[in-house]
């Protein structure tokens, strides 16, 4: 899909970006660079329901620093004395609607970015989590970072996820799901 109406499909930010690839993240500057560098901590998840065929998996579209549309995995930073369990169940009902019970760990992900006074080294723990009630919405997102919310069919999201250390993510997901349920 190029981002173009087809025919009477209405055109929404899932089937704009459907298909797209993006821009991969930034490695750090060599040599150390001059801007300190900030670490961050991220909790979330790939929050599954029982779909006609398979498991489909509720994610968010948001716009990135540049503006770009971006499809990913709710996560969101710890509060207070949460741990990350606990952050990861919190941040995917508030940027998904969708109330989630965490069955396993999928790992981490790690990732680097620059903003203009600083360079960022983000640790995100990553869940797998079912999904026990809610509705898909994004009005509770206390940042309004995300702009949509989708239930996406799993085997769907390698050409929908925009980062490819989420897409493995979901590939870890798949795997615990082959193996378990």
């Amino acid at each position: 899909m190029n981002g173009t109406e087809t025919g009477d499909e209405p055109q929404t930010p899932l089937t704009v970006s459907m298909g797209s690839r993006r821009v991969p993240v930034p490695k750090p500057p060599r040599g150390g660079g001059h801007l300190p560098t900030v670490e961050e901590v991220s909790a979330g998840g790939v929050v599954i329901r029982p779909a006609a065929q398979g498991f489909e998996a509720a994610i968010i579209a948001r716009y990135n620093r540049g503006g770009r549309l971006e499809w990913c995995l709710p996560k969101g930073h710890p509060e207070n004395d949460e741990d990350f369990e606990q952050a990861a169940v919190r941040e995917v009902e508030e940027e998904t609607g969708i109330a989630g019970s965490i069955l396993t760990s999928l790992g981490s992900i790690e990732y680097w970015f620059t903003v203009p006074t600083h360079r960022v080294h983000k640790t995100v723990h990553h869940f797998l989590l079912e999904a026990v009630g809610g509705e898909l919405t994004t009005e509770n997102d206390p940042d309004h970072e995300a702009v949509d919310v989708a239930w996406v069919n799993l085997h769907d999201l390698e050409r929908t996820l925009s980062f490819p250390n989420e897409r493995r993510i979901v590939n870890a997901a798949q795997q615990v799901i082959a193996d378990t349920l």
